[in-house]
């Protein structure tokens, strides 16, 4: 029983490894970050690829499977019922619409939403997918990926202009990450909408990445408030992520 429990916990971290690369690894690669053995590892990926949560590519390299996608659904599905105590505790305490999203291969997907109250508000769809250099949750998504990884991601994606503000010059958004990483938050200062100001927070050590954001009308969401915000948005967002841990079983507002 205990070497079928090892074997199983092996299975995830190697699915991790492949996610944590970007959905892709040699044979070799997994061996020199697993620290496993090499035919320890082939036996573990030919079972997950005869099931269908990983594929071996024409090159023989390893990539994760379309099993998986299934699965991602639902965990996004019960993720945006999990947030909503805390994105409502957002709403509660800064007026303004809350956010959660995650980055799911290149683009940026909404999960989950709470409105703000006031009668001009903003309102994002619930699994709408954007891309991630013109978004407040975009940025702090990617500022929390190494930048070899953010440069591949925004290589495919490519920096469309969606307004003045939008950032279009790759040095000037790997500056501005390097900032939000200093800073602990990003702010989307008109930069996907005219008149729409967004702050963006990433929630720290959840199992996968994730970010919170609160936006509203620029002329209420302004420098000042964005200064003010940026408190509350971290405790509710660090509350949250230690709710989401392995071993926290504990759902909900508390």
């Amino acid at each position: 029983m205990a070497e079928a429990v090892r074997s199983l916990e092996r299975t995830f971290e190697l699915l991790e490894h492949l996610a944590d690369a970007g959905g892709e690894m040699a044979l070799s690669e997994l061996t020199e970050v697993s620290g496993l053995p090499m035919p320890t590892i082939y036996r573990l990926m030919r079972t997950l690829v005869n099931h269908g949560y990983v594929r071996q590519e024409p090159s023989k390299r390893y990539a994760l499977g379309p099993r998986l996608i299934r699965l991602g659904e639902g965990a996004s599905r019960l993720l945006g019922s999990w947030a909503r105590p805390a994105l409502t505790r957002l709403v509660d305490e800064v007026g303004e619409t809350a956010n959660m999203a995650v980055l799911e291969g290149d683009a940026v997907v909404y999960v989950a939403q709470v409105p703000s109250r006031h009668s001009m508000r903003m309102f994002t769809e619930v699994g709408r997918r954007v891309q991630p250099h013109c978004t407040g949750v975009g940025k702090a998504l990617l500022s929390q990926l190494p930048e070899p990884r953010v440069r591949e991601i925004l290589s495919r994606t490519g920096l469309e202009r969606h307004t003045p503000n939008t950032f279009t010059d790759l040095d000037a958004l790997l500056a501005e990450l390097e900032r939000i990483r200093a800073q602990g938050y990003a702010v989307d200062d008109e930069e996907q909408e005219i008149g729409v100001r967004c702050v963006a927070v990433p929630l720290p050590g959840a199992p996968a990445l994730t970010a919170f954001s609160v936006s509203g009308p620029s002329a209420r969401m302004t420098p000042e408030t964005v200064h003010d915000v940026v408190p509350i948005m971290r405790r509710v967002a660090e509350h949250f992520a230690t709710e989401l841990r392995p071993g926290n079983h504990s759902r909900g507002s508390r």
